[in-house]
């Protein structure tokens, strides 16, 4: 329970911090205080990752804000424990055991030897990616700090932009497009996906076998895929002849691509979510339900999750009594947990869409549609939204989204230290009685 306060605490106060420095009129254009509601609704997207903005980010903020903001999604994507470990750890400080078991539930470590590395291993992975995706676009901009800018929003899936539309100023540019959605999937897998990618061919098991890939990292690559593939589809069948139409096939195909990605929980895009078909836009919304790979920049239910209820579903259909994904057996704590999780999600959805029904009601030109899209969008940190609806919302419901991005991104973090603040099992047990359901 402390470790859970702490955590949360821990964010608020970051937000805090980010919302004064924006504020200040150092981070302004104007050279003054600037609105603390603006500030604060900044700072919050910026520590949750998320990308959704009340004001043109270029023509607010200098220099000197958008490094802060920087700054901030990089903290919020390694997630605050993360980043107080590597400090630890760069100074030389020895990790509480407590922590060691939080962060091995948090990137799937099974074993408490070698979590220093592993947290080191992180953060200068997360920095090589970010420095090689900037690396190729700067190649195609010839600009550095609009290359990092892009670089680091795309692999921490914030999606801010300092340019107009979007990132629909490169459209016409395959490599940038390509290169951020490399980036936006890398950062959606996790980080646990990329060590293993990156380390199994060289381990050595028993008798002197090959390392191979956990089934984390199997079930987590094969939804991915087979998401991406559904999304990529959808966009196409869809799109082919309306926001597409008139594009080169090349372009069509890379625009395609990226708005297939970006719903992973980016926020970037290239076609207006306005401008998208509404079938389009439902797949959307889905995809952002269930969002990226537990212990990645991605929030929503995770692709794991969704992966559990499938295989669960589909061995109930069986009459199997027990979850089994590529031959092992999903303990029933993780199919209950997965349970718990989805319908958590599914009605704190509800909740805030309907506190944005009553604080938006007298906005008629923003339809419910809208505003259910932007309670997805907040709760599972993506950023996309329909048009200039998270700008034109009510005082009273910027709060809302606030609150719905902090607990969209608090959530996974939560959970874990649940998991690892386990308390004992009750010794009562009470007689059964069956009720009807069905």
């Amino acid at each position: 329970m402390k470790n859970r306060i702490s955590v949360a605490l821990g964010f608020l106060g970051l937000i805090a911090i980010g919302a004064v420095l924006l504020a200040s009129p150092w981070a302004r254009v104007e050279g003054v205080w600037g609105d603390p509601m603006t500030a604060v609704f900044t700072a919050c997207s910026a520590v949750c990752v998320t990308g959704l903005s009340v004001v043109d980010i270029a023509a607010e903020f200098t220099f000197a804000g958008q490094i802060t903001m920087i700054v901030l999604v990089e903290i919020g994507c390694l997630g605050l424990m993360t980043v107080s470990t590597f400090l630890m750890v760069a100074i030389g400080r020895r990790i509480s055991l407590s922590r060691e078991f939080s962060l091995m539930n948090a990137y799937g470590v099974e074993a408490v030897r070698g979590v220093k590395g592993l947290i080191l291993w992180v953060v200068c992975s997360m920095l090589i990616i970010e420095a090689a995706g900037a690396a190729v676009i700067y190649t195609r901009l010839g600009d550095a700090y609009l290359s990092i800018f892009y670089s680091v929003m795309g692999f921490c899936n914030a999606g801010f932009s300092i340019l107009p539309g979007s990132i629909a100023p490169f459209a016409e540019d395959c490599t940038i497009i390509l290169t951020l959605a490399v980036e936006t999937i890398l950062g959606s897998i996790g980080f646990l996906v990329i060590y293993n990618l990156c380390t199994f061919k060289f381990l050595r098991r028993g008798y002197g076998g090959r390392g191979k890939l956990s089934l984390h990292t199997r079930v987590v690559l094969r939804f991915s895929f087979y998401l991406l593939l559904i999304a990529f589809a959808t966009v196409l069948a869809q799109e082919w002849n309306a926001s597409l139409k008139g594009l080169p096939l090349w372009e069509k195909l890379c625009t395609g691509f990226y708005q297939a990605v970006t719903p992973r929980t980016c926020g970037f895009c290239i076609i207006p979510t306005e401008d998208l078909r509404p079938l389009t836009r439902h797949v959307y919304t889905l995809l952002m339900f269930i969002g990226g790979a537990p212990g990645s920049a991605a929030a929503g239910m995770k692709v794991t999750t969704l992966a559990v209820l499938i295989y669960t579903l589909t061995a109930m259909c069986r009459g199997d009594n027990v979850t089994v994904i590529d031959r092992k057996t999903i303990p029933m704590d993780i199919v209950r947990e997965s349970l718990v999780i989805f319908m958590a999600l599914v009605a704190f959805a509800s909740v805030v869409f309907g506190a944005l029904l009553v604080t938006e009601g007298g906005m008629d030109d923003v339809s419910s549609d809208a505003l259910f899209f932007e309670t997805v969008s907040a709760i599972t940190t993506t950023g996309l939204s329909m048009g200039d609806t998270t700008a034109r919302l009510s005082f009273a419901g910027k709060i809302v989204i606030m609150v719905a991005m902090f607990i969209g991104r608090l959530g996974a973090l939560t959970v874990v230290l649940m998991i690892g603040d386990r308390e004992s099992a009750s010794h009562i047990r009470f007689p059964q009685e069956e009720i009807v359901i069905g």
